[in-house]
């Protein structure tokens, strides 16, 4: 049975030059957006106190969080159905907002309909993207 010969799977091919840019570019704008989150995440958190070394890391933690699930997004999210992918940006972009509201005070209803009507937004956005630029 020499048609039965087991196959070798490769599970990682190289990336082309054009990948690795575009890898490349989504780690910038993760690592760019995440730093604004995390800028804006401290500070609303400070609530016009005084800087301290916990609301730096508060900073720091909110912006490495959010640019390493921003990145994942932009890294795996391809692989999905276009439905999901938007999804995925939905959730995320409501989370990510309605968190950052959840930091004014305000009641949490508010903060979740806050981040409920920006993640259907971001999805609805996503999807249209998507869907107008299917191969």
């Amino acid at each position: 049975m020499a048609h039965a010969a087991p196959r070798t799977i490769q599970w990682h091919r190289p990336m082309t030059s054009a990948e690795h840019d575009l890898h490349r570019g989504a780690l910038i704008r993760a690592l760019l957006l995440g730093l604004v989150y995390g800028i804006w995440a401290a500070m609303m958190k400070r609530d016009t106190g005084p800087v301290t070394v916990g609301n730096v890391f508060y900073g720091i933690l909110c912006g490495v969080l959010f640019a390493a699930v921003m990145y994942g997004l932009a890294r795996f999210g391809p692989l999905l159905m276009r439905e999901l992918h938007a999804a995925a940006y939905g959730v995320f972009g409501g989370i990510a907002v309605g968190y950052l509201h959840s930091l004014t005070n305000q009641s949490v209803l508010r903060s979740t309909v806050v981040g409920l009507f920006t993640g259907i937004g971001v999805g609805i956005m996503a999807f249209y993207r998507y869907y107008t630029r299917e191969d």
